[in-house]
């Protein structure tokens, strides 16, 4: 089995609808995004997805969110824009774009600062 990960970040600011603290009043962060995809297999070239590939569509669907107010998209603006719930919408989102014959994402990872994050995964 092959694993292949990219790390790419955006900025975005977010609050939290009835959370009992300060993080229920607007602020930022520098999100890093970890994308692990897997494969058995590789094409005649070797690789199982390009990497290129893989970091396009992955920024492509970041861009929409970059310098924005994540409450403001769907589906954050019913549901709370946390690090568990952007996990398991970008690995969706992504797993759209990219998933194929022979990878597919495995892991999607949402870091908002150096210390905590959290993980999707199927």
């Amino acid at each position: 089995m092959y694993e292949i990960k990219i790390v790419t970040t955006f900025s975005a600011a977010h609050s939290l609808r009835n959370y009992p603290g300060n993080c229920k009043n607007i602020h930022g962060h520098n999100w890093k995004i970890e994308v692990v995809m897997q494969s058995e297999h590789l094409d005649d070239l070797g690789m199982s997805i390009d990497f290129r590939m893989l970091k396009q569509e992955t920024e492509g669907l970041l861009n929409t969110l970059d310098h924005t107010f994540l409450n403001d998209h769907s589906p954050f603006n019913t549901i709370n824009p946390t690090a568990e719930n952007m996990a398991r919408w970008l690995y969706e989102a992504l797993s759209k774009r990219v998933n194929g014959p022979r990878a597919k994402v495995s892991r999607l990872s949402v870091w908002e600062n150096e210390n905590s994050s959290a993980s999707y995964f199927e």
